[in-house]
C-alpha cells in the first residue's frame, strides 16, 4: 500500500515537472560557529536564510547547523552586535561546509526612560508632605537600633581579622584540652546542670511554651 502510494505520488510530481526540479536540487550543509571579534562566542545568535526563509538558533557555544542551497543568503544577528550576511556561492559542488562568522559589536542607543513611583510630581510633594517622621535624635536612634534593624546590619558586616584569630584560639584551646579523650558532653556534666537549674530560678533563662 505504501509502495502504491509513493508511485502514485511520484506520478503526480512528473505531470506537473517537479521530480525533475527536486531531484537536481543540490543541498549544503551548513555548520560553523558564531564569534565576535574580541574571539568570544555568541550564544543563541539566530541564523536565518533569507531565501527560504528558514532558520535556527545558534546554542549556548556559538555552534550552529543549517540546510542550504547554493546561492542562498545566510544572515546572521544577535542583540548588540552589527548583522552580518553570507552568500553561499552558486558554484558550490560539496554537501557540507563550515562557517566561522565573526560579528562587530554595535552600539545601541535608546532614549532614557524615568521611572517614578508617583504618577505626577503633585502626587510626590503630598505625600512627602505628609509624612510622620519624628523631630527627635533619639527616636531616630532607637528605630535604628531595634533587634530586627541590628540583625540585619549584622548579617551584612563579616568578622574582622581580630575576631576571626579570636574564634580560632578558642577552637584551637578546645581541641588541646580534649586531645586524647572524647570531646566534652555537657548534656551530662552535674555541675552543668546544677548552674542551669540555679539560673532558671533567678530569670537569667526564659522557658518558652
Amino acid at each position: 500500500m505504501l509502495a502504491s502510494s509513493l508511485a502514485f505520488s511520484q506520478s503526480k510530481l512528473k505531470d506537473f515537472g517537479l521530480v525533475a526540479k527536486i531531484d537536481t536540487m543540490q543541498y549544503v550543509q551548513l555548520t560553523g560557529i558564531v564569534i565576535n571579534d574580541s574571539l568570544e562566542r555568541i550564544p543563541y545568535a539566530k541564523v536565518k536564510d533569507l531565501s527560504t526563509n528558514r532558520g535556527t538558533l545558534a546554542d549556548f557555544y556559538g555552534y550552529y547547523a543549517l540546510v542550504v542551497h547554493p546561492g542562498d543568503t545566510v544572515e546572521f544577528s544577535s542583540l548588540g552586535y552589527k548583522t552580518k550576511r553570507y552568500v553561499i556561492s552558486d558554484t558550490m559542488s560539496i554537501r557540507s561546509f563550515t562557517l566561522v562568522q565573526v560579528m562587530a559589536h554595535d552600539t545601541i542607543t535608546i532614549d532614557p526612560v524615568d521611572i517614578y513611583p508617583w504618577p505626577s510630581r503633585e502626587e510626590f510633594a503630598d505625600y512627602f508632605l505628609s509624612l510622620d517622621i519624628p523631630d527627635d535624635d533619639l527616636t531616630r536612634a532607637q528605630q535604628r537600633l531595634s533587634p530586627q534593624e541590628m540583625a540585619f546590619v549584622g548579617a551584612l558586616v563579616s568578622a574582622d581579622g581580630g575576631s576571626s584569630y579570636s574564634a580560632y584560639r578558642a577552637q584551637m584551646s578546645q581541641a588541646l584540652y580534649t586531645r586524647g579523650q572524647m570531646p566534652q558532653n555537657n548534656l551530662l556534666n552535674p555541675a552543668s546542670w546544677a548552674e542551669f537549674l540555679k539560673n532558671v530560678g533567678t530569670g537569667k533563662y526564659k522557658i518558652s511554651q
